[in-house]
């Protein structure tokens, strides 16, 4: 039995799920998600507390059990406190800005780079290197910054680039001469 699959989750107040069939729906004060599961993993939703359980051994089956489980406490998680990532910009010239609903970034390349902030994302700009991009949806929020990322990622012999808060940039040594 899969340990994390057999834990039950707690409904926080404020929070309401429902599910319809396969369908199955969170709402709290941050939005709204909905989600579909698999039809083999049976959700049993009681006052305060959400139960999964599969209804056979087969290895589909065992392989989504936690799966299902964890989608579903991100799924409350997300609706109740909210999920996000935090990025620095790390290099001379290096900075970022909001217009509108527009980040652009300047990262040494010849023309800004710009990020649309999709339905349900918001991105703040609290100081011109750094980004904190907020959501709802957990797997929403870390695809947008890791696009952002992506943009510069950290080179391992200046560390100039874009990071997450509290990563660890491996450094190199650079050319040796004779």
């Amino acid at each position: 039995m899969s340990r994390i699959g057999k834990k039950p989750i707690n409904v926080p107040a404020g929070v309401t799920v429902t599910q319809n069939g396969e369908k199955v729906t969170v709402k709290g004060p941050n939005g709204e998600l909905t989600r579909e599961f698999v039809a083999n993993i049976a959700i049993k939703i009681e006052e305060n507390e959400i139960t999964l359980t599969r209804e056979n051994d087969e290895k589909e089956s065992r392989s989504l059990h936690g799966t299902m489980r964890s989608n579903l406490d991100n799924m409350i998680t997300g609706v109740s406190k909210g999920f996000e990532k935090q990025l620095e910009l790390i290099g001379v010239g290096y900075r970022a800005q909001m217009q509108g609903k527009k980040l652009v970034l300047n990262v040494g390349y010849s023309h800004p780079v710009e990020f649309e902030s999709p339905e349900g994302i918001t991105i703040e700009v609290p100081t011109n290197t750094q980004v904190i991009v907020k959501g709802a949806n957990k797997e929403h929020v870390g695809e947008l910054a890791a696009n952002i990322r992506g943009v510069r990622p950290p080179e391992p012999y200046k560390g100039k680039g874009i990071r997450y808060v509290g990563e660890y940039v491996r450094r190199k040594e650079g050319k040796t001469g004779k």
